[in-house]
């Protein structure tokens, strides 16, 4: 259908508009959010983004449709959304209602400038059913302080009404399959049509937006469940405080829209700057006693003054493994159970170490470490902490003069007598969450979970977990029609026992060399397998790289989740390569066997932020055919880490990962197994102690 000429004029002019604007300051637009749960307009996108490393959540919902949102800013240019939508009569009217799942990327080519728009190029579903699938091309200007213009080209569904042209060609018919694929096939294919809109400021709490869509909403037209009045939509934003969005909108001539989204940054702290305890502050010598040699050790012996250490540390949640005191440097050995980055448990530590021992010794070595690994060697010279504590730069000048290595050999180290308590449990409830079942999208069980963890050395550990469920719709899902292996999808016959072992297990760490390390596990790993698991871990202190190996030996447990187990093993394991990024951006390739007995790979990228959350998605591809998969065709998802401590803003090493990914499919799956060596490793390594280093002196 050719666009009226109208039409075609009007948009002549709102794309010239944008392009020879008058000039304005170039500035990052304060975007508000669509229905589609993404920066934009009303129903179409805009070249703008939100500021860098925003993760936004939105619910929305209108006549047809209702979504699900979580949207992220990567990197100042790219973004990423995943979007749960449930689509009301799509056969047609009387037809019941499809849930979908779907995934858009948009990056800004260009900047906004004084005199020019900022362009940006995005796929809409571009790896899911395609129900949403579209492309585009868009480009925006604020024209002035308070109002932008937007005008772009859309494919797929964002060029089924009035297409103007179609410059690449016809667009193939979709094979929908199972659905998950990315359709490289159709990007920027087929008819192209013209969109676009303008958005108002009215104040700081008040945006208004007016768009003209391209999306002609062909199925639902087709099939009689919706009529489209208007390709003009009308919206109004609300923002009742930073972080809140109220959206209201009129959508093609007759139907109400309404939207409510939450969005956050990483990288700011809820609770201010914390709850932590103040902690000491560095004690100054005085010239005369910085020049002295030795002290009097007959009146401090060495012992005395390492308990004296231990003592003070662990009111700090900071357990004093060993220590070595020479002359003029001291050797400390510590575990850090209380504060989130090895970061500033060195500050608290070296400031402690100023305040008791004597003047003359003048260099601390501190060595972080966890599960009784030693993860590094820090030497702090005292002089340094006691001119730049105060000093305007000094962390940073700091962090410049901070000597990290590998740590050398125990010998020459006392061992203290543990301050920490060997056993450690809780007691509390627990909520396990099952998403995306066709018939019910969101599942939970809920109980209480008795948990308990005991260490018979530092290194040696028993752990375990027992669940008592107390309800939940988990036990209704439905019923697997996987053709491999059973190894996950069999979720709701493990979800029927009202008294679970989640795990219990024997694990031990160590050190096979400087830079490398060893843990092995044995027992009821996880809540669908038992048996043993082996880890090695190449991780060079100063390097940003890492190389890991993993074996296991996997036998399936009954469903019961008692002691018992089935009549199916298999040995898995994975070789691993990981590398850290500058700002915060990391990877891990995994290559290997998975439980179902396929060989594959899964290819894992986050954004790690200093204090301590992580957003990242994964994809997982193995020798399984797509269609023996079953739906979603290979597995693939996105992952969420909340630190603790970022919620309350007390100390605390905790964390919380959620994932987002498929109903449980068989292909691709790993065994659990609780601590994975790269995470334990990293924090105590440079690049981690660089990034974080601005706790130092918290």
């Amino acid at each position: 259908m050719a666009i009226n000429r109208k039409t075609r004029r009007s948009f002549g002019a709102l794309l010239t508009w944008v392009l020879l604007a008058p000039p304005v300051t170039a500035q990052d637009w304060d975007s508000t959010y669509t229905i589609y749960g993404t920066p934009g307009l009303v129903e179409m996108p805009t070249a703008f983004g939100a500021p860098d490393a925003t993760l936004a959540l939105q619910m929305s919902d209108w006549g047809l449709d209702r979504r699900t949102s979580m949207s992220f800013q990567i990197t100042p240019r790219l973004s990423g959304s995943f979007r749960y939508s449930r689509i009301e009569q799509r056969g047609g009217p009387g037809t019941e209602e499809t849930f979908d799942r779907s995934f858009d990327l948009r990056y800004r080519l260009v900047n906004e400038g004084r005199f020019t728009p900022a362009i940006a190029f995005g796929l809409q579903d571009f790896m899911g059913t395609g129900l949403y699938s579209s492309e585009y091309v868009v480009a925006s200007k604020a024209v002035t302080e308070n109002l932008a213009i937007t005008v772009g080209l859309g494919w797929g569904r964002l060029g089924s009404l009035d297409p103007v042209a179609a410059p690449l060609g016809p667009r193939p018919d979709r094979d929908f399959g199972e659905g998950g694929k990315p359709s490289f096939n159709d990007w920027f294919r087929g008819d192209m049509a013209v969109f676009g809109g303008a958005e108002y400021r009215l104040n700081d709490r008040f945006t208004v937006k007016a768009e003209y869509s391209s999306d002609a909403y062909t199925r639902q037209t087709e099939n009689g469940s919706f009529e489209r009045a208007s390709p003009v939509n009308i919206g109004l934003t609300y923002r009742p405080r930073p972080g809140y969005e109220l959206g209201l909108s009129y959508l093609y001539g007759k139907e109400i829209g309404l939207s409510a989204t939450i969005s956050t940054n990483p990288r700011l702290r809820p609770a201010g700057g914390g709850f932590d305890q103040a902690p000491l502050p560095v004690a100054v010598r005085v010239a005369d006693l910085r020049a002295a040699q030795t002290w009097d050790r007959a009146a401090l012996p060495d012992a005395n003054l390492a308990a004296l250490l231990g003592q003070a540390l662990a009111f700090e949640g900071i357990a004093v493994e060993a220590v070595g005191i020479e002359d003029r440097s001291i050797r400390l050995r510590y575990d850090n159970n209380r504060y989130r980055t090895e970061a500033q448990a060195l500050g608290r530590i070296g400031r402690i170490l100023t305040q008791i021992l004597p003047p003359s010794i003048e260099t601390f070595i501190l060595e972080p470490s966890q599960q009784g690994m030693a993860l590094s060697a820090v030497t702090l010279s005292r002089s340094d902490l006691e001119a730049f504590e105060n000093e305007p730069g000094g962390t940073n000048a700091l962090r410049d003069r901070v000597d990290i290595v590998s740590t050398p050999q125990r010998s020459g180290l006392t061992a203290l007598a543990p301050t920490e308590q060997r056993l450690t449990w809780g007691l509390g409830p627990y909520v396990g969450l099952s998403l995306f079942d066709p018939s019910e999208p969101i599942r939970t069980d809920y109980g209480i979970e008795l948990s308990g963890e005991y260490r018979l050395r530092p290194n040696v550990i028993i752990s375990g977990a027992l669940r008592a469920r107390l309800g939940g719709n988990v036990e209704g899902s439905m019923p697997s029609d996987s053709v491999i292996q059973h190894v996950r999808s069999d979720l709701a016959l493990y979800a029927e026992s009202d008294l679970a072992l989640q795990h219990l297990t024997f694990a031990t760490y160590g050190k096979l060399s400087p830079d490398i390390y060893a843990r092995a596990t044995v027992g009821y790993l996880e809540p669908m397998f038992g048996g043993a698991s082996a880890e090695v871990l190449w991780a060079p202190v100063d390097k940003r790289y890492a190389l890991g190996a993993e074996v296991n030996y996997a036998v399936q447990r009954d469903f019961d989740m008692g002691l018992g187990f089935q009549d199916y093993d298999v040995v898995t394991g994975h070789v691993s390569g990981y590398y850290a990024f500058d700002n915060g951006f990391k990877t891990q390739v995994d290559l290997g066997r998975y439980l179902a007995g396929d060989w594959g790979a899964t290819l894992s990228a986050g954004r790690a932020f200093s204090n301590g959350w992580e957003i990242g998605a994964y994809v997982t591809l193995t020798d399984v055919p797509f269609a023996d998969f079953g739906e979603g065709s290979f597995d693939k998802g996105i992952f969420v880490t909340i630190p603790m401590d970022w919620i309350t803003g007390n100390p605390d090493r905790r964390s919380q990962t959620t994932r987002i990914n498929s109903l449980s499919r068989d292909g691709g799956a790993r065994l659990t197994v609780d601590g994975r060596l790269y995470d334990i490793v990293r924090d105590g390594h440079a690049d981690s102690l660089g990034d974080s280093f601005g706790r130092f002196w918290r």
